[in-house]
């Protein structure tokens, strides 16, 4: 039993041996000066990376011998951020090796919570030590920690930039209004009725103005699909039949739920089915919901013919189309 008290009081650990900066001022100054110097190269690629982000092209490139030629804008990014967290992680381990206390503490071991004394004095030793730590009186560190720390804070702050402006009435609004013909996906062609037999499936897309782009954004909210039945195989209300033709009835090919693209249609059941997430809408009940996590039917376009026998639009959907965001309730 002596032996093993004589070994855990006496555990063969080597002498301690002290810092050069606890014993020299020069040393510790210098010490002192290495890390503020951490701290505002730190600072410094936070600045970088800020700079990069706002005033540095996304088309520019620069010739690197090692890595040829790369873009700018990136290159700058990246070297601007990893030289920011690089050189505040140094400073920090170089303060810490260097400058704070440096002190072997015996800790002993108790079970459960420690008395309110023990606990008291634990706080007080807390707060001396962090006092020891020397942050108060090294006003040096203390600025440029500052400084540091308070630029690669708005690091994330630029980013938000990238989120763009609110959306407005984008969401709600689509290429489709009275009068704009369907014209196939793809081919661009205008569709008559005839085109369609019963039971037959198509994608359409409006067609735009002159001048006018189409771009993933609109596809992504203009892609319709046109579905042929018979007639009396509808159990639709007088108005929503009103928006059909000849047995021609047209959805929001984008799912209600999440927004992936419906594009499965069982022609025997007549049931239009999402692949992500197995929503399943029944055409004859204007796409209502009978199966899956989608909420609402997909919107149902109105849509007639032209004097040229072309169908055409007779308005827009009827709601926004796509899942539900924070300005729609329902």
């Amino acid at each position: 039993m002596s032996n093993e008290i004589e070994r855990l009081s006496n555990p063969g650990l080597p002498e301690h041996q002290h810092r050069a900066t606890d014993i020299d001022p020069v040393a510790e100054k210098k010490a002192e000066r290495q890390v503020a110097l951490y701290f505002v190269l730190s600072a410094i690629g936070t600045l970088v990376f800020i700079y990069s982000y706002i005033f540095v092209p996304i088309t520019s490139f620069v010739f690197v011998p090692i890595l040829g030629s790369t873009n700018t804008h990136q290159l700058l990014l990246g070297l601007g951020l990893a030289f920011s967290l690089l050189f505040i992680g140094i400073g920090a381990i170089h303060w810490a090796k260097q400058l704070m206390p440096d002190n072997e503490v015996i800790a002993e071991r108790h079970e459960f919570r420690s008395p309110k004394d023990e606990r008291d004095d634990f706080v007080a030793t807390v707060k001396e030590r962090a006092g020891a730590a020397g942050l108060g009186r090294r006003s040096l560190i203390k600025r440029s920690l500052g400084l540091s720390l308070g630029l690669v804070g708005l690091a994330p702050l630029v980013l938000l930039r990238d989120l763009g402006p609110l959306p407005a009435k984008q969401l709600e609004t689509t290429n489709w209004a009275k009068g704009v013909r369907l014209l196939t996906d793809p081919g661009d062609r205008p569709i008559k009725a005839t085109d369609l037999e019963v039971g037959a499936v198509a994608q359409v897309l409006p067609e735009l103005g002159a001048g006018v782009e189409r771009t993933l954004s609109s596809i992504g909210k203009d892609a319709v699909l046109l579905i042929r039945l018979r007639p009396e195989e509808f159990r639709l209300s007088a108005e929503r039949l009103s928006w059909t033709y000849q047995g021609i009835i047209a959805f929001s090919k984008i799912c209600s739920h999440m927004g992936c693209a419906v594009a499965l249609y069982e022609q025997q059941t007549k049931h239009l089915l999402c692949p992500c997430h197995q929503s399943t809408f029944d055409v004859p009940q204007a796409a209502k919901v009978i199966f899956g996590p989608s909420a609402r039917p997909l919107p149902q376009l109105a849509i007639t013919v032209d004097k040229d026998g072309y169908l055409v639009a007779q308005k827009p959907f009827n709601e926004p189309v796509g899942p539900s965001f924070w300005e729609r309730s329902s």
